[in-house]
């Protein structure tokens, strides 16, 4: 489970985008929800913040600051 992560982060869940364009999404909220955008085709996903701890598998690159 990740709970150190901050806004602009690249992260990698643990199941892919049905797009299949990208494996990676790009955390672009953050607060008692977590919204995050695939890389790929730019969908948008919010979820609570526990199931994106929990769905999330690690951190691809983090953001400056």
């Amino acid at each position: 489970m990740i709970t150190d992560y901050r806004l602009d982060d690249v992260v990698q869940m643990k199941k892919d985008h049905p797009c299949k364009k990208s494996h990676y999404w790009k955390i672009i909220r953050l607060g008692a929800d977590v919204k995050i955008k695939c890389m790929g085709c730019g969908a948008v996903v919010i979820m609570d913040r526990p199931e994106f701890e929990r769905k999330c598998k690690k951190i691809i690159e983090r953001s400056e600051g």
